[in-house]
């Protein structure tokens, strides 16, 4: 009887470590009218989410260019990093909402003709969507972003757009968008030979990261908490940085981080788990 409490007691936690696991779905849809097609997207739910009467903050990842809404949880390892910074207790239980951003388009933006509005879906459908299907607080304070990249670049601009919709955003080797006005023109025109220039006009103070920044209220400069986070190898290094100093020069608050790396999945791998603290910083009462 005793060898047999001992192996039963011996066994218990790796019982329980096996339990301590998310879940995670990567080919889920839904109907956009806005887009008229059907977009997917991905979701991480927390390990006690089937059998906890809670709600749970939430944080919209964003990827990368020529990836889709399974790049977090393929290359990303989204599980496997979540459940390991909750049972660290690095991080608070969370729903992670994966959009597919792989649309043919320029970013996670709406065009500058109106004919592909992904930001209105992402805002208007997708959100409401995802936030009645699940078991979501909708309050601003449980609700973050992140992104790599060009889902850096989305995130700013989100966050921007909709400082109060999130408590925290998160870009990583962020794409930084427009830094000038001829720069946008040149972009526009590619594609829209005959477009107006008041057009573009507006749309660069629209999706210009910098400029965003620059007309931000001095009273709404500390309603989102910011983490830029970016490899000193980085083709995006110098855009981060140039982000970074134009913080502080208009002072608003945020944390910047330099590591070793690159512009690759070996470097955001190790960013997420700094992503999840921070975020869980700001769901929490500090």
């Amino acid at each position: 009887m005793k060898k047999i409490l001992f192996v039963l007691l011996m066994l218990c936690p790796a019982v329980l470590f096996a339990q301590i696991t998310g879940k995670v779905y990567d080919n889920l849809t839904l109907t956009s009218k806005i887009l008229k097609s059907e977009r997917k997207y991905a979701v991480y739910l927390p390990p006690d989410y089937e059998t906890s009467g809670r709600t749970y903050p939430i944080l919209y990842l964003l990827h990368g260019s020529g990836d889709d809404q399974t790049g977090w949880v393929q290359f990303g390892e989204v599980l496997s990093i979540t459940d390991k910074a909750l049972r660290d207790g690095m991080a608070t239980p969370m729903i992670i909402v994966m959009p597919d951003g792989n649309t043919g388009h320029r970013g996670y933006f709406n065009r500058v003709k109106g004919d592909w509005n992904y930001e209105d879906f992402i805002f208007n459908e997708l959100m409401p969507f995802v936030e009645k299907k699940y078991k979501v607080k909708s309050e601003k304070r449980y609700r973050a972003i992140a992104g790599l990249s060009m889902g850096g670049e989305g995130t700013f601009i989100y966050a921007l757009h909709h400082p109060e919709l999130f408590s925290s955003a998160c870009p990583l080797s962020a794409a930084t968008g427009f830094w000038s006005l001829d720069e946008a023109k040149s972009y526009c025109k590619e594609e829209y030979p005959a477009i107006k220039d008041s057009t573009i006009s507006n749309y660069y103070k629209q999706y210009s990261v910098s400029e965003l920044m620059k007309a931000m209220p001095d009273a709404k400069k500390k309603d989102v908490r910011w983490f830029m986070d970016v490899g000193d190898d980085d083709f995006l290094y110098e855009g981060n940085g140039l982000v970074h100093n134009l913080m502080r020069k208009l002072n608003i608050p945020h944390e910047y981080r330099v590591r070793d790396g690159a512009h690759n999945w070996t470097y955001w791998r190790a960013s997420l788990p700094k992503v999840l603290e921070f975020v869980s910083q700001g769901f929490h009462q500090y």
